[in-house]
């Protein structure tokens, strides 16, 4: 727009103006008016006139020079004015621009927003029906919850069995209305309690170690726990589980409980069954033995004198039914061990060949009664030493070889022994084999069977009671070897025994200068009759063990190497008087001597008044009054190795060890059979006082009093082994006061007594390791 108002002098004026200033601008600017208005002046007069005149050309350069400050000034002066409208409007402009660019960026951004208000609407539109939906669903799944949640606690809470849920710290949370009627509080007085707040006292402690044991291992525990319901001990099966978050972290324990007193009571009614069948069976076999015993040893002096040879064909007969019979009392008492899982069996280090030749010495004997011939067969090295129960063994050979005599006819009866060496180690495989009548095919799977006899060829049953076999395989089997037969009709059997041998030395030297003696050991507590074992087999002497009175009788009659009997006198059939009565009733054993064990050696003295013994000991046994009655009963030096010798003076013996054991004791025992050999029988205490104290716990609530004292008796005896002192003092309480006590005494002693025999066995274990420090 400047350009086309002044043309191109305006042009340069202003960039002079720009270059230079308006003063410098405006004085080139008047010296180049001068110099144009000179210069066209005289190229006017020249074209004009045709001649140029000075003082024309003066009048104008000084009409210019006059004039031109003024027009230049003005020139000037507008050309600031539109320079400054050309900034002005440059500036308008360029703010019009900047404004119409924010003007357009404000709509675009409105135009987004709007676009993004929309979509914000749709979004909550589409939220808001989401949440309906959700809500819906949500509202439907908590009814289905409520639904199942009412469903599952009415299953709960008709469950029979109990429930409760206790968390880390040990507070009830939750339970049924079965744990409610148990505990007879409603679930408002339980939520918030803890274990000791709630339960009886008296098992208390037993829930608080096994919520531990479950917290410390998280695993599952159960257990049976009595508990009084209503003025009435029920049984409950209970079963405790962990209860665990995601994370893998312990947060409660859930206890789940079954009534099972029905099954306690028939397991109750089952063992006093037991228990009185195995009476009844003692007595039924000592009932039979008295005239069998008479019998026998009638018809072995009738044998002996002048008989035609009929008669003595009739004696015979006799003889053999006698002691056939007496082998069936025997497989019956056997079998009765076997129901009650009491089969023992005791190893002893004997000789393989010498055991070999007893049993040939007895079949060579009853196969030649019958005119048949016996053989005998050996394969490999015999003549070992192994770790075997010679008198089960015997039993099983004696059976098998009884009854291959029975059913051979004619012929022989072989016995094949053989000494094998597989991957598992040595065995012994014993084969009996006969040429009698055999045994068909279908009936070599049954005739193991209890009460199984197996019918002749004519159809006929066989003679016999039914139960040797069975019981033969159950003494292999508690020996951990294998039976089996083969046979044919009409042409023998065969069977075969194999068990596993555990080669040994040979016994050790007699630590007595003398022989060694062998005797007939009758205790019915299994602790007391293995300390006492080891007492006599440290001194070099054989023990055999029998556990009933009617046991030691049959020991003694079918026992003819026997030098002594350690007699018991309170066993569980029969008392130890009647045995020794009934012992010297038969003058054979006039010389068998006969040493009672009692805890009341005056009491025994005078039960067995008028009866023959040689002497009494005091139970728990001291080894001196041992070692002196075998001196003077046998002549036997009573000088003995000491390298077991113990001196207690050497030790520091704790004032709560001397008021709960019985120091003396415990030193004499560790003495003379090593603190290994004693350290045993104390974990055999262990084992076996939690079943006396159930047997106690099922006596007192059965109201057997009896039970109850003859249990407390047998713990006494087991207590003083071990040197239990204040044990066996608090079981003589029970033993003899067990008449004239309550059910609520007779229970509060028991839990006296499981306390006492707690603290006793912890100082046992303390003074057992002194001594072992000091061996």
């Amino acid at each position: 727009m400047l350009d086309s108002s002044f043309g191109s002098w305006a042009r340069i004026l202003s960039n002079l103006v720009r270059k230079y200033g308006e003063h410098k601008a405006g004085a080139i600017a008047y010296a180049l008016v001068l110099i144009a208005s000179l210069v066209l002046s005289c190229m006017f007069f020249y074209v004009a006139l045709g001649a140029v005149s000075l003082v024309n050309v003066l009048s104008v350069v000084i009409f210019a020079a006059v004039t031109s400050p003024l027009l230049i000034s003005v020139a000037v002066f507008a050309i600031r004015q539109l320079e400054s409208s050309k900034e002005y409007l440059e500036s308008a402009t360029q703010q019009e621009k900047l404004l119409n660019q924010t003007l357009k960026d404000n709509i675009n951004r409105l135009n987004n927003e709007i676009d993004e208000r929309k979509m914000a609407l749709h979004a909550k539109h589409r939220a808001i029906a989401e949440l309906r939906n959700e809500i819906t669903e949500r509202r439907k799944a908590e009814q289905e919850l409520a639904q199942q949640s009412m469903l599952l606690r009415s299953i709960v809470d008709s469950s029979p069995d109990l429930f409760y849920y206790r968390d880390e710290h040990g507070v009830f949370a939750g339970c049924n209305k079965k744990f409610e009627q148990v505990i007879g509080i409603e679930s408002e007085g339980l939520i918030g309690k803890t274990a000791d707040e709630i339960f009886a006292e008296q098992i208390v402690p037993k829930v608080l170690e096994t919520d531990e044991q479950v917290s410390s291992t998280q695993q599952t525990l159960s257990l049976d726990v009595e508990y009084p319901v209503k003025d009435e001990n029920r049984w409950f099966e209970m079963r405790k589980l962990p209860f665990i978050n995601n994370e893998g972290e312990y947060i409660g324990l859930l206890a789940f409980g079954r009534d099972i007193t029905s099954r306690k009571e028939a397991e109750q009614a089952l063992e006093t069954a037991y228990k009185d069948k195995g009476k009844f069976i003692a007595t039924l076999s000592h009932e039979l033995r008295t005239p069998l015993n008479g019998i026998v040893g009638l018809t072995r002096m009738l044998l002996d004198t002048e008989l035609t040879q009929q008669q003595k064909s009739w004696c015979n007969t006799v003889f053999s039914s006698a002691e056939t019979l007496g082998n069936i009392f025997n497989d019956i008492i056997d079998l009765d061990k076997i129901d009650r899982e009491q089969l023992d069996i005791a190893t002893d280090s004997i000789n393989v060949s010498d055991f070999i030749n007893d049993v040939v010495n007895f079949s060579d004997l009853i196969a030649g009664q019958k005119g048949l011939e016996f053989k005998i067969k050996r394969t490999g090295v015999l003549d070992i030493y192994a770790l075997l129960d010679p008198t089960r063994l015997r039993q099983v050979l004696w059976n098998l070889i009884n009854n291959a005599v029975k059913f051979t006819h004619r012929g022989s009866v072989t016995l094949e022994c053989r000494r094998e060496n597989r991957e598992s180690g040595p065995w012994l495989t014993m084969s009996i084999i006969d040429t009698g009548v055999g045994i068909s095919d279908d009936q070599q799977d049954k005739i193991f069977d209890m009460y199984y006899k197996a019918p002749d060829a004519e159809g006929n049953n066989a003679i016999g009671s039914g139960i040797g076999l069975a019981v033969t395989k159950a003494l292999v089997l508690a020996m951990k070897g294998n039976i089996e037969v083969s046979s044919e009709t009409g042409k023998g059997s065969r069977f075969d025994v194999e068990i596993p041998l555990e080669l040994c030395s040979a016994p050790k030297q007699q630590s007595y200068a003398g022989r060694g003696l062998y005797i007939l050991l009758v205790e019915d507590v299994p602790l007391n009759a293995e300390i006492a074992t080891n007492l006599l087999e440290q001194r070099g002497h054989e023990v055999i063990w029998a556990e009933t009175g009617e046991d030691a009788l049959s020991l003694v009659q079918t026992e003819d190497e026997l030098d002594l009997i350690l007699l018991d006198m309170q066993l569980p059939d029969l008392n130890g008087d009647e045995v020794a009565r009934q012992i010297r009733e038969d003058s054979h054993f006039d010389s068998l001597p006969i040493v009672a064990l009692t805890a009341n050696v005056r009491s025994a003295e005078q039960e067995l008044q008028g009866i023959s013994i040689q002497g009494a000991l005091a139970k728990p046994i001291n080894t001196t009054k041992l070692d002196k009655m075998l001196a003077e009963l046998f002549g036997i030096d009573s000088a003995k190795e000491d390298s077991n010798t113990c001196n207690k003076d050497a030790i520091e013996v704790l004032e709560v060890e001397r008021n709960l054991l019985d120091i003396e004791t415990i030193t004499d025992f560790v003495s003379s059979m090593g603190v290994d050999t004693f350290k045993r029988s104390c974990e055999l205490f262990g084992k076996l006082n939690p079943t006396y104290c159930d047997e106690l716990k099922a006596a007192n609530k059965a109201g057997d009093e009896e039970e109850y004292g003859s249990v407390a008796h047998k713990l006494k005896g087991a207590a003083g082994s071990v040197g239990l002192k204040l044990v066996q003092q608090h079981a003589k309480v029970m033993e003899t006061q067990s008449t004239d006590s309550n059910k609520e005494m007779r229970e509060a002693w028991i839990g006296e007594l499981e306390e006492l025999i707690r603290e006793g066995q912890v100082a046992l274990h303390s003074l057992i390791a002194k001594l072992a420090e000091n061996s």
